[in-house]
C-alpha cells in the first residue's frame, strides 16, 4: 500500500481545482496568458511528512501543472526550507519536517504551480559562479548572458596585458573603465570585477528599484570599491569615455510577448524585456549615443536576441563604419553577442 505523503492523495481537499486569487499586490503584472488572472488551489501535505515523501509529493504536483522541472524544482525548494544541500536531502530522507516547513514548503509549491519563477521564490539565481540576490525588481540572470561578461573578461585580460609587457614599447594609461548598461541584478558587473583586477566598472540602470539590488550583490561580494552606480537613460550618465561598452538591453519584441513562457509574462519585470516593435528601440538609441562615450580602440558588446545579430550589426556599421563587427553564436549556435571593435 503505498503510504500517504499528501493530503490531497488520501483526503482531498474541498476543492483541488484552480481558484482565482484575490488582492494580488500588482493584479497589473499577475495575469495569465491571454489577460486572465492568474489562479491558484490549496495543497496540503500530510502530518508527520518525511524529506523524502515530501519530495516526491511536491514533484508530482508540480508535474501535474506542466511545471518544466520538478524534480529539480522541487529539490530546489524542498533544500530551501531546510536549510540544506540536494546531496543532503537524499542523504536523509527520514526526517520529519516540522509544522513550520510543511507550511513553507505548502506555499512554494502553490506559487511555483502559479509558475513563479524559482529564483524569486528562494531569493537568489547562481550565475558565473557567484550567488545573486533577486526579486521581482530585477531579471533574473540567465545562462547565456554568461557569454556576455566571458567578452567583456576577454578585453580586460588584453588590457592587462598589455599594461604588464607592452607592445611596441607602448602601454596603456589610466583605469580599464567598462560600462554596464542595464545593469539590472548587477550580476555583469559583479562578475567581471571579480574576475579582475584592474576593471572599474559603471553600472547603469533607469530603473533605481533595480539598482538597490545590484547595490545589495555588490555589497555581498565585497566589491563596493570596484562599482560605480549611476541611475539614468543608457550612457547619458556616464562621466567619462570608456573602454568597453557592455549591455544587454530590453531586445523582446512586441509581437513576441505572449509567446513568452508565463512565468516571464507574469513575474519578470516588463520594463527589462519589452524593446518596442522590433524589440532594438534601446539598442538602437545605444549605438546612436556609443561613439560619444567610447575611448579610441574601444569595444562594444551587446547582447541580442536570437533573430537580431544581422539587423544590429547593419545598425553598428551605421555608428561605426571603420570598425571590426562580428555576430557571435552562443554554445547552442543562436546569435547572441554583436562584437563591436573600433
Amino acid at each position: 500500500m503505498t503510504p500517504e505523503f499528501a493530503k490531497e492523495r488520501s483526503q482531498p481537499v474541498k476543492s483541488n481545482e484552480w481558484l482565482v486569487v484575490n488582492g494580488s499586490k500588482d493584479r497589473s503584472r499577475r495575469q495569465a496568458p491571454g489577460g486572465q488572472p492568474l489562479q491558484a488551489f490549496q495543497w496540503h501535505l500530510a502530518d508527520n511528512t518525511t524529506a523524502g515523501l515530501a519530495l516526491v509529493a511536491a514533484t508530482q504536483r508540480l508535474t501535474s501543472n506542466g511545471v518544466d522541472s520538478p524534480k529539480l524544482d522541487s529539490e530546489v525548494l524542498l533544500g530551501y526550507v531546510l536549510g540544506c544541500t540536494r546531496a543532503q536531502l537524499y542523504a536523509h530522507p527520514d526526517r520529519l519536517l516540522t509544522e513550520d516547513e510543511r507550511q513553507c514548503l505548502e506555499r512554494l509549491v502553490v506559487r511555483r504551480c502559479q509558475h513563479e519563477p524559482v529564483a524569486y521564490l528562494v531569493g537568489e539565481k547562481a550565475f558565473y559562479g557567484l550567488d545573486f540576490i533577486v526579486d521581482q525588481r530585477v531579471l533574473i540572470p540567465r545562462p547565456e548572458t554568461e557569454l556576455l561578461v566571458d567578452m567583456v573578461l576577454d578585453v580586460a585580460l588584453q588590457y592587462d596585458a598589455l599594461r604588464s609587457n607592452g607592445r611596441n614599447g607602448s602601454k596603456p594609461s589610466g583605469r580599464f573603465l567598462v560600462a554596464d548598461i542595464g545593469t539590472g541584478s548587477g550580476a555583469v558587473s559583479v562578475a567581471v570585477a571579480a574576475n579582475t583586477e584592474t576593471a572599474f566598472i559603471y553600472a547603469v540602470d533607469i530603473s533605481q528599484d533595480a539598482l538597490e539590488v545590484a547595490q545589495a550583490n555588490t555589497r555581498r561580494h565585497g566589491l563596493e570599491h570596484r562599482i560605480q552606480f549611476l541611475a539614468g537613460d543608457l550612457l547619458a550618465p556616464l562621466p567619462e569615455p570608456v573602454d568597453v561598452i557592455a549591455a544587454n538591453l530590453p531586445y523582446v519584441a512586441t509581437h513576441e510577448w505572449r509567446d513568452l513562457a508565463p512565468g516571464i509574462v507574469n513575474y519578470e519585470p516588463t520594463q527589462a524585456l519589452l524593446g518596442g516593435a522590433d524589440g532594438l528601440d534601446f539598442i538602437r538609441s545605444l549605438l546612436e549615443q556609443a561613439p560619444s562615450y567610447l575611448k579610441p580602440g574601444g569595444v562594444v558588446l551587446l547582447e541580442v536576441g536570437a533573430s537580431q545579430g544581422s539587423a544590429v550589426g547593419e545598425m553598428a556599421r551605421r555608428s561605426f563604419p571603420h570598425a571590426l563587427i562580428e555576430v557571435l553564436t552562443d554554445y547552442a549556435f543562436r546569435e547572441r553577442i554583436v562584437r563591436i571593435q573600433t
